[in-house]
């Protein structure tokens, strides 16, 4: 039974086996055989892995503690918080952040920009405006810059330390130029006192502002018409860069550049009683003793003689304002833009004269050290905008006690100063007595001085210097023997001659130094006797009253001698250094009894710094000196030498036989040369040619025409014309050689002398 039921169940398992071989032959194609399995590759043994070199040392920072940094933490160029660099946070106000027009000086990224590309080519984001940091001075591109545009369009060229860096920014940003391009757009050059309309073009109005000079213009200060950032008025002259002294005479000399701070400790080495900043205000030199406030003080700072002039000047701006304009004006430096009406906005009635002296008011108010910088180029533009404003005020300010430059050797601003400025070079002909620099080299090189044949002076021992706003200490003293003055014996006048003041000799035998010798290296005149006599020889003319020719037999072969100015010391030492001109037979007095009897010198009678005369001095003999130096003669009573008929003081002698010797010379010219001639004493070449009217007589281009047809006579009488009028202390300093020489000049071209007198000259002993 087991048998039989196993039977069936192997049955059954075979059928079941058939169904599925069935099932499967009917849906899928029979298997392929494997392919024969290809042997597994074999592996390479990988090399052990090398040993990892150790990691060198961490480099050291190129700095580990950045220099001055403590320093540069406390200045405002690190005042992140402050307006100079937080200005630009309001994005909707200012999306792209700070504009190209401020990112040079108001970021450090905008200032490399500008000095690696010449101009800044982006705006800097506002987050990037954190103050002026090391790498805004610290790069390649900006250690080169080696001149400074300024707004005016002047380029100065910075040879000092720090300046090409610092005048970047510290400069101002408007100038003369742009007060002046406002004025002409709105057509007011013309129109000075015309209250300004605004311009409209289409939708587009444009108003007549303010100009603002910006902050801490210290660089347009410093180099004053040499930057032209004040309004510097037309007709006038203005001093270019203060030279303080060698050593102190550039931004970073006088200005720690990391903190900014003043080096007040340099500054006391030479300032007495410096010990603070403040104290700086204080502080006056003697080549500024003039009263230029008018205040009637000249011992104050010049800080307060600056503070008096910009107190004038506001109250003049005011009364014009109120008189002009017939609207109030008030200003507030804190607050823009600083000259406000009424209603404390921004005043609108503005005209172009009113525009020129707020913005000179402006400018002498938005650097605070321009006392230090430049202070007398402010001065300048303060008296020349309160003289502006006095042409049109009902009452205008009394500037009579006022003085805008200061005595000869320091009047920076005049032409004795200026006349070189288009080549900022003196040369060196003239450079010994028109530069700052030039007589100290003249007495070191023993200097000195000859004639040509023709008469031509050549200076010797010195090179052409550049170009100075005055003197400055050390051109009379010995930077090495400081205060001491140059040691000088004797001085070489234009004649030939060498004189001096020394009397006492040493114990070789040699003469002392005199330090009034420094006063005659200068004050000598540039012509003499001998160099008019060798000019007059060079054309060998046939008499003294024809005009010699050239060549040709057309051109007159004669030209003016001028003498030059201020030659007092040749008057002192009259027939000793001939720089008048002495006819031949006659003979003159020497050196003035002032010197021989009373050892008198230059420094007796003037101050050497005010230059002004000590009268307290003269009174002490001449009684009649207290009216007036006019007053004074020579001798027990007056002479009436001019021949007027009257016994009056020496300079009124003088000026009388002056006009004498002026008639004469215009009498002699129109008789022997048939040409009318007429005396100018403050423009060169001062004689010419005499129009119908008497005045110049001008050619087809409006220009004066020169006097040219001279004779010999009438070129000596003209010399000693010229002689008298350009030592205006004649009279004083050796009256009658003076007198000589004009009573020989006016007898030389047919005057009358008759009733005039000539003083005598003691026989020689």
């Amino acid at each position: 039974m087991k048998s039989k039921h196993l039977f069936i169940l192997g049955l059954v398992l075979i059928a079941l086996a058939a169904v599925l071989v069935a099932c499967q032959s009917a849906t899928q194609a029979p298997a392929t055989p494997c392919p024969e399995a290809s042997p597994c590759p074999t592996c390479p043994t990988c090399p052990p892995a090398p040993t990892a070199a150790p990691c060198p040392d961490c480099p050291k920072p190129v700095v580990e503690n950045v220099p001055n940094a403590d320093k540069w933490a406390a200045s405002g160029h690190n005042n992140v918080k402050g307006e100079q660099f937080r200005h630009w946070d309001d994005a909707t106000a200012n999306p792209d952040g700070v504009p190209t027009s401020c990112a040079k000086c108001h970021t450090s990224d905008g200032f490399v920009d500008f000095a690696t590309n010449g101009k800044v080519t982006k705006a800097v984001p506002a987050a990037n405006a954190q103050g002026i940091t090391c790498a805004a001075c610290h790069n390649d591109a900006a250690e080169a810059l080696d001149s400074v545009k300024f707004p005016s369009g002047k380029v100065v060229e910075t040879s000092e330390e720090g300046e090409g860096l610092c005048m970047q920014c510290h400069q101002g940003r408007e100038s003369k130029v742009s007060v002046d391009k406002q004025i002409a757009q709105f057509k007011l050059t013309d129109n000075v006192d015309v209250v300004a309309t605004p311009l409209v073009s289409g939708t587009v109005t444009t108003n007549f502002g303010f100009r603002n000079v910006h902050y801490f213009a210290a660089g347009g200060t410093l180099y004053g018409s040499q930057a032209q950032m004040g309004y510097e008025y037309d007709g006038q002259t203005y001093d270019p860069k203060f030279r303080h002294v060698d050593g102190m005479d550039t931004c970073i000399a006088c200005h720690d550049q990391h903190s900014t701070t003043v080096r007040v400790e340099k500054c006391a080495e030479c300032h007495e009683g410096v010990k603070t900043v403040e104290d700086l205000q204080n502080v006056r030199m003697n080549g500024s003793l003039v009263d230029y406030n008018g205040n009637g003080d000249t011992k104050e700072g010049i800080a307060k003689e600056i503070a008096g002039l910009q107190e004038t000047l506001l109250a003049s701006i005011q009364a014009y304002a109120q008189e002009v304009g017939q609207k109030p004006i008030k200003y507030d430096g804190a607050t823009y833009p600083y000259f406000l009406g009424d209603d404390g906005k921004a005043y609108t009635a503005w005209t172009a004269r009113l525009l020129k002296a707020a913005y000179n008011y402006q400018v002498s108010a938005k650097d605070p050290g321009a006392f230090a910088h430049n202070a007398k180029y402010i001065i300048e533009l303060l008296y020349d905008s309160i003289a502006d404003l006095n042409t049109k005020l009902s009452k205008p300010v009394d500037m009579s006690k006022m003085h805008r430059i200061d005595a000869g050797h320091f009047a920076g601003s005049t032409m004795p100063f200026r006349d070189w400025d288009s080549t900022g070079v003196v040369p060196f002909g003239c450079a010994k007595c028109h530069s700052a620099t030039g007589l100290p080299e003249f007495i070191k090189n023993g200097g000195s001085l000859a004639l040509s044949a023709s008469g031509s002076l050549t200076v010797a021992g010195i090179s052409s210097q550049p170009t100075a706003n005055g003197f400055m200490c050390v051109t009379c003293h010995d930077a090495s023997n400081f205060p001491a003055l140059y040691a000088v014996v004797n001085v070489p006048f234009p004649s030939g001659a060498s004189l001096t003041f020394s009397t006492e000799k040493d114990d070789k035998g040699n003469l002392k130094p005199v330090n009034a010798n420094l006063c005659l290296e200068c004050h000598q005149g540039r012509e003499s006797t001998v160099s008019v006599d060798r000019a007059i020889a060079a054309t060998k003319p046939t008499n003294d009253d024809q005009v010699p020719l050239k060549a040709d037999g057309k051109t007159p072969a004669l030209g003016f001698k001028n003498v030059h100015y201020l030659g007092a010391g040749a008057t002192v030492f009259g027939t000793n250094a001939k720089g008048a001109y002495e006819f031949k037979g006659q003979t003159y007095l020497g050196t003035a009894k002032h010197v021989t009897d009373g050892g008198f010198d230059c420094s007796t009678c003037h101050d050497v710094h005010a230059l002004d005369v000590k009268t307290d001095k003269c009174v002490t003999c001449h009684k009649m000196a207290k009216d007036g130096l006019d007053k004074i003669y020579f001798g027990d009573a007056a002479v009436d030498y001019n021949g007027d008929g009257k016994a009056e003081g020496m300079e009124v002698e003088i000026a009388g036989m002056r006009d004498a010797l002026y008639a004469a010379i215009q009498a002699y010219a129109l008789d022997k040369t048939k040409v009318a001639i007429v005396y100018d004493t403050a423009n060169y070449p001062y004689f010419y040619q005499a129009g119908a009217d008497g005045k110049p007589a001008k050619n087809d281009k409006g220009a004066a025409i020169s006097f040219t047809q001279w004779t010999p006579n009438l070129l000596r009488a003209a010399y000693n014309l010229q002689y008298s009028f350009k030592d205006p202390g004649a009279f004083a300093h050796n009256g009658k050689y003076v007198v000589e020489i004009l009573y020989d000049s006016i007898k030389a071209v047919g005057g009358d002398v008759s009733k005039m007198t000539r003083p005598e000259v003691p026989a020689a002993k």
